[in-house]
C-alpha cells in the first residue's frame, strides 16, 4: 500500500469511529486520552497569552535578543498561569494556552491575566531596560479568555501527537489574543458575567469596556488596561 492507500484508510477509519466520552474531573494529560476517537468533556476557562508584533521584533533584532523576549514572556505567563491553579498544555511560537476549571476559573483566569500585564511592565520592562539600556523595544502582548464546554483529543500520529481542544473556549480565546495591543486583556461575556466583583472593579470603578465583537456576530466582550500586582 501506498502513501494514498494508508490516509485513504486512516481518514475513513476516523469518520467511522464511534466516539467514547467521557466528563473530565481534571484536566487531563495526553497520556490518559487514546489516540482514536476518544475524549474528555469539561468546562473550562481558556486564556492565551501573545506576544504582539513578534514579526516585527524577528525582523529587526537579533534572534537570540529576540528568543529573549519570547523567553522571558513565555515564563512569567507560564507561572503565572500556574499560581492561579491553570494547567498549560500547549505552546505555539509566541504564545502559550492556559486552562482553567472549578468554580473560580473565571475569576482565576482573569486575575491571571491581569498578573501577566502587571509582570511584562513592572518585571520584565526593567529587567530588559537595565541590561539593554539602549534598545527601542518595548515588549507589547494580548491575553484573550473565554469560556465554554470544551472537548479534550488526541490529534496526530503515533509517536508524534498531541492533545486538541475543541469549542468556543479554545477558538474564541486564540482569536482574541489577536485583538489591538491597546488592551492588554480581552475577555468574552461569558467570563465576565461569571467572574467575581474583585476582578471586575477597582475601587468601585469598572476596569472592563464594553464592546460588540462585529467579526462574531456582535458577540459581548470587554476589554482591559488594568493590572494586579503581586509579590
Amino acid at each position: 500500500m501506498g502513501l494514498k492507500d494508508d490516509l485513504d484508510k486512516e481518514v475513513a477509519d476516523i469518520y467511522k469511529e464511534q466516539w467514547s466520552r467521557r466528563d473530565g474531573q481534571k484536566i487531563p494529560e495526553d497520556t490518559e486520552i487514546k489516540l482514536g476517537n476518544d475524549g474528555v468533556d469539561l468546562e473550562a476557562t481558556i486564556l492565551y497569552a501573545d506576544l504582539a508584533d513578534s514579526t516585527k521584533l524577528v525582523d529587526n533584532y537579533k534572534d537570540w535578543y529576540a528568543g529573549e523576549q519570547y523567553k522571558t514572556f513565555l515564563r512569567c505567563a507560564t507561572k503565572l498561569i500556574k499560581s492561579e491553579g491553570g494547567e498549560v498544555r500547549s505552546y505555539d511560537g509566541d504564545r502559550v494556552m492556559g486552562i482553567f476549571i472549578g468554580d473560580s476559573k473565571n475569576t482565576n483566569a482573569v486575575r491571571c491575566g491581569l498578573k501577566i500585564n502587571w509582570a511584562v511592565k513592572n518585571i520584565i520592562e526593567p529587567a530588559k531596560k537595565k541590561q539593554y539600556p539602549s534598545t527601542n523595544y518595548v515588549m507589547k502582548h494580548v491575553c484573550g479568555i473565554d469560556n465554554s464546554k470544551v472537548l479534550a483529543a488526541r490529534a496526530g500520529i503515533r509517536g508524534s501527537n498531541d492533545l486538541v481542544w475543541i469549542g468556543k473556549a479554545a477558538n474564541y480565546a486564540a482569536k482574541l489574543s489577536a485583538m489591538s495591543e491597546t488592551h492588554a486583556t480581552w475577555i468574552t461575556c461569558r467570563v465576565y458575567d461569571n467572574m467575581n466583583k474583585d476582578v471586575k472593579y477597582s475601587n468601585d470603578k469598572n476596569m472592563w469596556e464594553e464592546m460588540k465583537w462585529s467579526a462574531m456576530n456582535d458577540l459581548r466582550i470587554y476589554r482591559s488596561t488594568y493590572w494586579w500586582s503581586f509579590t
